[in-house]
């Protein structure tokens, strides 16, 4: 449908926000993954999911202008128009980020065997006939708590060919033979699973070293960048869901340090246009650091009014409460199980459920450490950030000695 045909109709502004959140989160990953494969049919994908974006802001703008009756509702109603429009702000930049595969605008090969070291691999893959997951539910697999791999989406096809993107799916998805899986995770456990899933080996991407030292700092900043996008995204509905002013800070500060690495990424990539063999290349990785700095842009757009002190009206909780989960944050106590150990050692996601996507050292530095892994210690007087569902959230705030409540 072309979002000029629209017209408007009664839906629910709730299920309009939720689909939003899950499709703006998916895109994200599609668009990257898109760079990451060099595929041009993921890249085709993120382009229509991207038309679907621009139909769900035109119905959920309309039903938004037809409630407001009074400038009481005008006021209440403002954060909503926020959020849908930072979303589909993350829709655009995704789409953006599509068109640097499609049109072939260039990329470093660097950057490309540069990304997965950025955060967890993320990587697409066909459920096959003989697949032991084939018809058994997300729930029976386990693949989450077992190899720290998780199905952002499920893509199917259904009889009459038309695809669809199940997002989010939970614990009763069950998978079909035929499937495309979206998965993400530790290089180790996306191994064992890429293989379950699809009866073929996962092919590590062989690693291309930057020819000079200056884009190499380009990349390594671009993968910051990414990095610490993502985060603010998830930090910012966490903090609208929550109405945290805490948690909306630490977005304001994530979309600081983005502009601020996006600077010295520009200043790294000039200095590389000068001695690289083909200049014009870089023109890729420069598209994909606006996009990246826009994403960022959103996330602090989504908490905005948190940080204003306008109450959010109660539809955006309710429809970022359409994922199931949270997102937490905690003070490591000094004496607390987990001060002094990895994130390994006390296997705290398989003990908890619980994501930990930052970690914020104490000190006078505050150093981020974005995506932290098995081997990240903890220390008493960190912060963490962590995502996962209410019980896992009680169970990590006894294993980092913090008592307080999360939902403040």
């Amino acid at each position: 449908m072309d979002p000029q045909d629209v017209e408007y109709e009664p839906v629910s502004v709730k299920e309009v926000l939720a689909e939003m959140k899950d499709t703006a989160e998916l895109l994200i990953d599609l668009s990257y993954s898109a760079v990451l494969n060099g595929s041009d049919e993921i890249a085709r994908e993120v382009l229509e999911l991207e038309g679907r974006m621009d139909i769900l802001q035109l119905q959920g703008r309309m039903s938004l202008l037809m409630a407001a009756r009074s400038p009481e509702d005008a006021e209440q109603l403002a954060p909503v128009l926020g959020v849908m429009g930072a979303a589909e702000k993350i829709s655009n930049a995704a789409g953006d980020i599509a068109k640097i595969v499609l049109e072939d605008i260039g990329m470093p090969d660097a950057i490309r065997t540069a990304l997965p070291e950025a955060i967890e691999v993320l990587v697409r893959a066909t459920v096959d006939d003989g697949s032991p997951y084939a018809e058994r539910t997300l729930l029976d697999i386990n693949m989450e708590t077992e190899m720290g791999v998780r199905v952002i989406a499920i893509r199917r096809e259904s009889v009459t060919g038309k695809r669809r993107w199940l997002m989010n799916p939970g614990p009763d998805s069950r998978l079909q033979p035929g499937d495309s899986l979206l998965l993400r995770g530790p290089l180790d456990g996306i191994e064992a699973v890429y293989e379950s899933v699809s009866g073929n080996p996962y092919e590590v991407p062989d690693a291309v070293d930057p020819p000079i030292e200056d884009l190499e700092r380009a990349v390594d900043s671009i993968t910051l960048m990414k990095d610490m996008s993502e985060l603010a995204v998830d930090l910012a509905y966490g903090a609208v869901l929550f109405d945290s002013e805490g948690v909306a800070e630490e977005v304001k500060e994530l979309e600081a340090e983005v502009d601020a690495l996006k600077s010295r990424f520009e200043a790294w990539t000039l200095r590389a246009a000068s001695r690289v063999e083909d200049p014009v290349r870089l023109r890729g990785l420069v598209h994909l650091a606006s996009a990246t700095e826009v994403i960022s842009d959103a996330a602090l757009e989504i908490s905005e009014g948190v940080l204003r002190g306008i109450d959010a009206h109660p539809v955006v909780a309710a429809a970022v409460e359409e994922s199931d989960e949270v997102i937490v944050r905690l003070s490591v106590a000094p004496d607390a199980p987990l001060a002094g150990t990895t994130l390994g050692e006390q296997m705290v996601k398989t003990e908890t459920g619980m994501r930990v996507i930052a970690v914020r050292r104490g000190g006078d530095d505050g150093e981020w450490v974005v995506q932290p892994g098995s081997m990240t210690e903890l220390r008493g007087g960190d912060v963490i950030i962590a995502k996962g569902t209410r019980a896992g959230a009680n169970r990590l705030s006894e294993l980092v000695g913090d008592a307080s409540d999360f939902d403040e």
